[in-house]
């Protein structure tokens, strides 16, 4: 697989886009034996914070409580964007970004709404993670393939870039 030049900054900054129109994410702490789980993330990019919704009482609340070392790996909807990210995870509960963020789905985990005793929020900070970025759709993605198999090369399906999100 070849890969286009692609500036860490031009990876942070699609990142974002994508991540910023309420992507699902398989969240954790990362520490050997602990697994991620599903969550959708709530972006600032100009704080350089992602949100997450979740229950005081889930295991995932109290492995941050233990070791606030976390990771997400993200797979945008249009797959665009692939990305390992290593960070620290917090608990908050942030009465703004709780009214922020609200909506109907999230209310539908909350039987008692914006007061519910077990809401809280994970607040993840990113520190530092691989991109993979391919704007070609998945047309373009058949044609590379395919113009690849043709003439025995590698197909050419976008960039990769390390970022380091504390600049």
């Amino acid at each position: 697989m070849t890969h286009e030049k692609l500036s860490p900054e031009e990876a942070e900054h699609e990142f974002w886009q994508h991540l910023k129109h309420g992507q699902t994410v398989m969240l954790g702490v990362d520490v050997a034996g602990h697994h991620t789980q599903p969550m959708t993330a709530f972006a600032e990019p100009e704080s350089n914070l992602v949100w997450f919704f979740t229950r005081d009482d889930l295991d995932l609340v109290k492995e941050v409580a233990a070791n606030g070392d976390g990771k997400f790996v993200l797979v945008s909807k249009d797959e665009k964007i692939y990305a390992d990210i290593r960070g620290t995870l917090s608990i908050s509960r942030d009465k703004l970004r709780i009214d922020k963020y609200w909506n109907p789905m999230v209310a539908a985990w909350y039987p008692e709404g914006k007061d519910d005793p077990q809401l809280t929020l994970l607040r993840f900070v990113p520190d530092e993670g691989q991109l993979w970025v391919s704007k070609q759709g998945l047309i373009r993605l058949a044609f590379q393939m395919a113009k690849a198999k043709l003439s025995k090369t590698m197909p050419n399906v976008g960039g990769v870039a390390d970022v380091n999100f504390k600049h």
